[in-house]
């Protein structure tokens, strides 16, 4: 009995050892595979169509990053109003996570629900985006940038004798806060440019305006010549001359068509002259060798001062006939104002001798004085000499005389000119008006002061001052055995200049001219510097000091050919 029993219980501790044993070797199994499975992504694992199934988790982030990671940092293709643009998914925040799209995919897990998913298989698994906000707001604005486009205003204008219209055109606004959700929910692998929502801005004036001033002022304007009547004179003013006179103006909305009267008054003189005013400007004038005032007279013309508004007004008539007055008229510059411009006093006399041996240049000198002679400057203006004495040409009166030419003696048409230019000049200079342009010989002459003379050169060198007193200035130039400019106006200025002694000397050489025209010289006259000093002087004011410094060739000796 007793040995029955030990049996009986030995029996039974076999079998709970037996089955612990299997307990523990499924549990074991259990781990294994479960470590076996996570080594690898499940088959049939694909990442935006790149099968990664059955790779390591380095394998698959590897492939990953071959095939998915250029997608991720392709430039973003953006449109809005009919622009478009690109931003950078790096510079935007817009970032493919990896790590975070293969997190559950490997790795050691018991859950049985994750090792049944790794045993079944995977399938199709969206990739991991990230989105730093901030920075996709700032490459959304720099976009905005380049999509957001200004309205485009409407213009009207006459093109010749039609008006025409360029119709307005609406721009766009991108709206930034849409934009940046939109970028962000399709930025990866977008197949088309992502269209980013805009608002419409309108031009301040609409197309309407431009119709009805198109309408109502434009084409009745130039339907036909408008008429104009003056007493017993008439005149016609064609659509041309009304569409030159017309401009447009646009504000609140609206487009307005105005004409200008002094342009249409110039107009309607061309077409009958007989309409314009008899009245004669008050002249100041050279009478026994110092300046006059002629008087003023009145006259009798046609009052063109309401012309425009009468011609709007006869464009929407069936006549197109507008009346004027004929009344009396006053000359623009009166006898007292005339008298004021205070030409009474001679400031400067400047005299130069000239080469009596040369009639040639003498005959141009007598051109050129009698062009300059009479010219009045008004305050302020400034004197060109080669507005005055232009065109330099026979046709003009001048003729072909010696000149210097690249330190060469030559010919040219007006040559002796520059002896104007440097009587006119020192006139300027010595009465105390402002050096505008100026440029001295290349050689000196000692006909002229050094340093104190100009050449020209008619659309190369002038010569020109401005009148910077209050009063007008007259220039009075005249030939007898000197050349004379004398200036008239009013005192301002108290001038004094000074002029140094010649210094860097330089001594002449022999010099080779293959030019056809080439004329031989004895040279022998030293180059040198020279400096002159200008103070300017006045009850109410002293300017600064002024500094002339030019330098001279020396008188080279010229043999004509070829140097041996």
């Amino acid at each position: 009995m007793v040995k029955a029993r030990g049996t009986k219980r030995g029996g039974r501790g076999t079998g709970w050892i037996v089955g612990g044993s299997a307990v523990v070797l499924l549990a074991a199994a259990y781990a294994g595979g479960a470590w076996f499975l996570g080594g690898q992504v499940p088959a049939g694992t694909s990442v935006h169509g790149v099968d990664i199934g059955g790779l390591d988790a380095d394998r698959a982030a590897q492939a990953l990053r071959e095939e998915l990671v250029p997608i991720a940092e392709r430039d973003i293709a953006v449109t809005a109003g009919g622009r478009s643009a690109t931003i950078d998914p790096q510079s935007a925040g817009l970032v493919l996570d990896i790590p975070a799209t293969l997190a559950e995919q490997t790795g050691f897990s018991l859950d049985p629900e994750v090792l049944w998913h790794r045993v079944t298989g995977g399938g199709p698994l969206a990739p991991v985006l990230t989105v730093d906000e901030s920075a996709l707001r700032t490459a959304v604005q720099s976009a905005a940038t380049r999509l957001d486009s200004d309205p485009i205003e409407g213009e009207i204008a006459f093109k010749g004798a039609k008006p025409e219209v360029t119709e307005p055109e609406p721009g766009s606004t991108v709206d930034t806060d849409g934009a940046a959700d939109a970028v962000s929910a399709a930025w990866f692998d977008a197949s088309n440019p992502i269209a980013l929502t805009a608002e419409t801005t309108e031009p301040a004036i609409p197309a309407e305006a431009y119709a009805a001033v198109l309408k109502d002022q434009a084409r009745p304007l130039v339907a036909g010549p408008v008429t104009i009547r003056a007493g017993n004179l008439r005149a016609a003013l064609a659509p041309a001359d009304l569409a030159a006179a017309a401009s447009f103006t646009a504000a609140d909305g609206t487009v307005t068509m105005k004409l200008d009267n002094a342009e249409l008054g110039d107009a309607l003189l061309k077409a009958n002259p007989d309409m314009r005013s008899t009245a004669k400007d008050a002249r100041i004038v050279l009478s026994g060798g110092r300046p006059a005032v002629v008087p003023a007279v009145p006259g009798r013309g046609v009052d063109t001062s309401d012309l425009a508004a009468k011609i709007l007004t006869a464009a929407s008539t069936a006549s197109r006939t507008a009346s004027l007055e004929l009344s009396v008229t006053q000359p623009e510059l009166t006898t007292a104002e005339a008298k004021a411009l205070g030409v009474k006093d001679s400031l400067v006399h400047f005299t130069s001798p000239y080469p009596k041996y040369d009639s040639v240049r003498t005959k141009n000198l007598r051109v050129g004085s009698a062009r300059v002679n009479g010219v009045l400057v008004l305050p302020g203006e400034t004197f060109s000499l080669s507005e005055t004495l232009g065109p330099i040409t026979t046709a003009n009166g001048y003729f072909n005389s010696g000149v210097v030419v690249d330190g060469f003696s030559s010919e040219a048409v007006g040559g002796g000119l520059s002896q104007i230019s440097t009587q006119t000049f020192n006139a300027g200079f010595l009465a105390g008006m402002d050096d505008v342009e100026h440029q001295p010989h290349s050689r000196w002459f000692d006909r002229y002061p050094a340093g104190r003379e100009a050449t020209i050169w008619e659309g190369v060198i002038d010569m020109k001052w401005r009148n910077n007193t209050d009063h007008a200035v007259m220039i009075q130039a005249w030939v007898d055995d000197r050349v004379h400019t004398r200036l008239w106006g009013t005192k301002k200025w108290d001038v004094k200049t000074t002029t140094s002694e010649h210094y860097d000397l330089k001594n002449p050489t022999t010099v080779y001219n293959e030019a056809e025209d080439c004329a031989e010289e004895s040279g022998g006259q030293k180059g040198f510097t020279v400096t002159v000093t200008r103070e300017r002087t006045s009850a109410a004011a002293s300017l600064p000091k002024e500094t002339l410094k030019w330098t001279y060739r020396p008188w080279n000796k010229v043999v004509c050919g070829a140097k041996p």
